[in-house]
């Protein structure tokens, strides 16, 4: 059973039986369905049901010639509505299953981020039809969160936000020269590491670090797809899952410049969550990739 069941409000789903009904209910009567074939022309299907507004469950498998389906696994996810990103992104498909994971580039995380796709039937229709060029497509990102806390905002001065935003841009600016292999400018980020290792280290020692860093996205455990992230709450909204009855909390969060949509249980949550504060949790990462086609 997938970890993070839970987070769209499944915490109740317990053991094979519980699971098989879920999979023959969202499989019996689905939101939407998607039929493709891979480049072995193997006929796969994906249905999804909402139990939630914008959360339910994709079960994932093939059509034998006879027209039967047989499901493979299944996850929660989550429709996200916040663009996140513009990337160019690559694909590998997992050891495990059938599914795909996606990874691209964005200098204001620092790191390559990876997640799980969320629209595989319309990349692998693509694909087939050797529609993908390659260009920068915009990315929804949606976390699905089993714990989390909600943490005080720092308080900051209108002139600190401004120093900030000034820093930020300068940052961006550097790592885009950097890029370009401009020596100066990765000298210049060597050692603006270097001044804020020194300036974090003296700070720590009497302040705690969640007082220090507003907000980081990074990654966690073993897991590509997983992150432990710290970011401000721009909007939350209470829902309930149809088919347990159980709360789920869904929140728009900016951590480091990257706005997403995420979503946890209730049951879960330490907190409660409002707008101007901050969620901490370890999340799993969806990517719903906008093609040209409407999603």
């Amino acid at each position: 059973m997938h970890t993070f069941f839970e987070a769209v409000g499944l915490g109740r789903i317990r053991g094979a039986k519980a699971l098989e009904r879920l999979v023959r209910n969202t499989i019996m009567s689905f939101d939407k369905r998607t039929i493709f074939k891979d480049e072995y022309d193997i006929v796969h299907g994906e249905f999804s049901k909402y139990y939630a507004p914008d959360l339910g469950v994709t079960v994932c498998g093939e059509f034998d010639d006879s027209g039967s389906f047989h499901p493979e696994y299944s996850f929660p996810f989550y429709h996200a509505r916040t663009v996140s990103m513009k990337q160019v992104v690559d694909y590998e498909k997992h050891l495990s299953d059938d599914s795909y994971g996606g990874i691209c580039d964005d200098p204001r995380i620092g790191t390559s981020i990876i997640f799980h796709l969320s629209n595989l039937g319309e990349y692998m229709t693509l694909k087939k039809e050797n529609s993908l060029d390659g260009t920068a497509l915009p990315i929804r990102f949606a976390a699905l969160a089993r714990t989390g806390t909600v943490l005080l905002p720092i308080y900051k001065t209108a002139k600190e936000e401004e120093d900030g935003l000034r820093a930020r841009e300068e940052y961006l600016r550097l790592v885009s020269d950097a890029r370009e292999g401009d020596e100066e400018a990765i000298e210049a980020l060597t050692a603006d590491d270097m001044n804020n290792y020194n300036i974090l280290a003296k700070r720590v020692q009497q302040e705690d670090i969640l007082s220090i860093v507003d907000t980081y996205f990074q990654p966690y455990g073993i897991e590509c797809d997983i992150y432990n992230v710290c970011g401000n709450i721009i909007s939350c909204e209470r829902v309930t899952n149809d088919y347990t009855s159980e709360h789920i909390w869904k929140m728009q969060v900016e951590a480091c410049d990257v706005f997403f949509d995420l979503c946890i249980n209730e049951s879960r949550l330490e907190g409660e969550p409002m707008e101007g504060a901050r969620f901490r949790g370890v999340i799993w990462l969806q990517g719903l990739v906008q093609y040209q086609r409407e999603i």
